[in-house]
């Protein structure tokens, strides 16, 4: 294998395991590909053609093995040599016109792939994308579904059932335990979570403390606290104030 090596590419020093930048293989890979186009297809070609002699004819003078490139004259002259004349004169004749088709076939290859490169960097993106989207929290998942409970407990606390609007002040209560836990505060009660908060980025734990007091009286005095739409109405507007804060509601 390393005598392979050493015939495609004698002027580098090629390792094979490891040693090889990637510019030094570059100019190998095309370095071996030349040796191969311009000496060892043409040398078979003379090889097969001039089976049993010890030479070839270019230009009428016998040479060796080749051991340089082939220059275009020199490979005009071999086939005007080798060929027919009517077949050679033809060959010049539409040469023309094979070049056109070669080019044309090109920058249509050449088109199919920047569109296939141009698609696979949009379906990376795209993937990118859902890959950012399953990454996210659940809370940013819930956002369109805290938006219907907020617009299920107003609806509640504009109805005339005043069993509504406690189910509306409770409901609104959890929420504010969810935004909680989303804000990263810990704690075993609703009171140890809202303890646990820095005044500085709550402006408004004032008001969830007030809110919270009212949930807890409706939820402990069932019976004896007798709410009126004034105080429901207000209790309700202390948690969205406190929602709006941070987004959690419309």
């Amino acid at each position: 294998m390393k005598k392979c090596g050493a015939l495609l590419f004698p002027r580098y020093n090629i390792r094979m395991y490891g040693g090889l930048t990637a510019a030094t293989g570059i100019k190998a890979g095309f370095s071996g590909l030349g040796i191969f186009i311009f000496q060892w297809v043409p040398s078979l070609m003379l090889s097969l053609s001039t089976a049993g002699a010890t030479g070839f004819t270019v230009s009428g003078t016998t040479t060796g093995p080749i051991t340089s490139a082939v220059t275009i004259p020199q490979i005009k002259t071999y086939l005007q040599n080798i060929s027919p004349p009517p077949i050679y004169q033809k060959f010049i004749a539409d040469w023309g016109l094979f070049a056109a088709i070669s080019l044309f076939v090109s920058l249509l290859l050449l088109a199919l792939l920047v569109y296939c490169i141009t698609r696979l960097r949009q379906v990376r993106r795209f993937e990118h994308q859902r890959f950012e989207a399953a990454a996210a929290t659940v809370a940013a998942h819930d956002i369109p579904r805290t938006h219907l409970r907020w617009e299920r407990i107003l609806t509640e606390v504009t109805s005339d059932n005043e069993q509504n609007w406690r189910m509306a002040i409770l409901e609104a209560d959890i929420m504010l335990g969810e935004l909680l836990d989303t804000l990263g505060y810990r704690g075993e009660t609703m009171a140890d979570k809202m303890r646990a908060v820095d005044r500085a980025d709550f402006n408004t734990i004032d008001l969830a403390w007030e809110a919270h007091r009212m949930r807890n009286r409706i939820a402990h005095e069932t019976s004896e606290v007798a709410l009126n739409p004034r105080d429901v109405r207000h209790t309700i507007d202390l948690y969205q104030r406190v929602f709006r804060e941070f987004n959690f509601v419309a």
